[in-house]
């Protein structure tokens, strides 16, 4: 018989409680310990109450990321942001019955100018989150930010996604959603407007974000460019 592949674009909520457990109790049980009765239940309660199961999840989730994450790269620095943006279940239909595994986005930076994201398979959630995290920590892009802010509108392309980000004034805070708010907060900006215009792939949208970033120029690297000197500014 052969082996059939289905996958389930689920979102986080779809992640079974029996599964987080025995991955937080590093009981390493195999994932097709989870029963059809128990995923029937689990899709009862999406259907009664999808934000309150989705947040529960997201919040378990980023606590793996922290307990899993070691003891010296948490002392490093103190303002380093690490947020799961999304988690994937894929479940492979064969003989036996069904076999799962997940996949993770991991969104990290230092708060101050550096941010990257990561990509992270395996057969328990723990592990892809590990996984994404240490992705994204190896690859950090530098973002040019001014006063808390961008210095100029931009707009960032990949894929089907497309982000428009917009300089804010202080105050305004982070007017921003879903993978793009978690891309800007940990790049440290804290005011700023933005906009998904494309795709709502999570993974589309976090890398057409950090493409908007990456496109960003100072006033001071402008006129290096142009080949021209700023005006020396004179005490009153």
């Amino acid at each position: 018989m052969s082996d059939e592949t289905v996958n389930e674009n689920t979102p986080e909520e779809e992640i079974t409680d029996e599964v987080i457990a025995s991955t937080e109790a590093g009981a390493g049980e195999e994932v097709l310990a989870v029963v059809e009765d128990d995923i029937e239940l689990l899709v009862e309660e999406i259907i009664a109450d999808p934000g309150e199961v989705r947040f529960d999840k997201l919040k378990r989730a980023e606590e793996i990321l922290r307990s899993s994450a070691p003891q010296s790269s948490r002392d490093d620095s103190e303002n380093s942001f690490e947020k799961v943006v999304h988690i994937n279940r894929c479940a492979k239909v064969v003989k036996g019955g069904r076999r799962f595994s997940f996949s993770a986005l991991v969104v990290s930076g230092d708060r101050d100018g550096k941010v990257g994201f990561g990509f992270g398979k395996a057969q328990e959630v723990a592990e892809c989150i590990k996984k994404a995290s240490e992705a994204s920590r190896k690859f950090m892009v530098p973002v040019n930010i001014t006063s808390n802010t961008i210095p100029h509108p931009v707009i960032g392309e990949h894929g089907g996604g497309r982000v428009m980000l917009l300089p804010a004034s202080p105050g305004t805070g982070l007017i921003a959603g879903g993978g793009v708010r978690a891309v800007v907060e940990a790049a440290g900006i804290k005011d700023i407007l933005a906009k998904s215009m494309g795709s709502n792939n999570q993974a589309n949208v976090v890398k057409a974000t950090i493409n908007a970033l990456e496109q960003l120029r100072t006033k001071e690297q402008i006129y290096a460019v142009r080949g021209k000197r700023m005006a020396e500014k004179r005490a009153l």
